[in-house]
């Protein structure tokens, strides 16, 4: 198995204050973590979403939506500049398995942040609470 990269000390300093805000499920100092131009890709959205404004209301929602939510492993890139969080949780009654991948910038700002969940029963009711919250928010 290959040695685990160091990530960049501000990328470092980023995934410390999100890991302390999404384990306190209090994500208010989100906004100072996301680039004014973020991306966020959704499992369910076959476009991005863009800004930080939508990125942080995402984000926000889902750890409403998510039980038992708990991250298992960290890997950082080469460049040190991008993470993959393996993460596992509940929505009702489903059990799900993702990744979050991140990019961040060398100032330690979110780039990009896309979610991929399996299985597809876990995905489905993901989207659905997902959408009962946002409605009319995401459009």
């Amino acid at each position: 198995m290959p040695e685990e990269l160091p990530c960049q000390p501000a990328v470092r300093r980023a995934l410390a204050q999100w890991h302390h805000m999404v384990a306190a499920k209090e994500l208010g100092g989100l906004e100072a973590l996301l680039a004014d131009d973020v991306t966020f890709r959704s499992p369910m959205a076959h476009k991005p979403y863009e800004g930080v404004g939508l990125t942080a209301t995402i984000l926000r929602t889902v750890l409403q939506v998510f039980e038992d939510f708990a991250y298992h492993r960290q890997l950082c890139s080469a460049d040190g500049l991008n993470v993959v969080l393996e993460f596992s949780a509940r929505v009702g009654t489903r059990q799900l398995k993702g990744v979050d991948l991140i990019r961040f910038d060398a100032e330690g700002q979110i780039r990009e942040f896309e979610v991929m969940v399996r299985p597809m029963s876990g995905l489905q009711a993901l989207g659905e609470a997902m959408a009962q919250r946002l409605a009319g928010t995401l459009g």
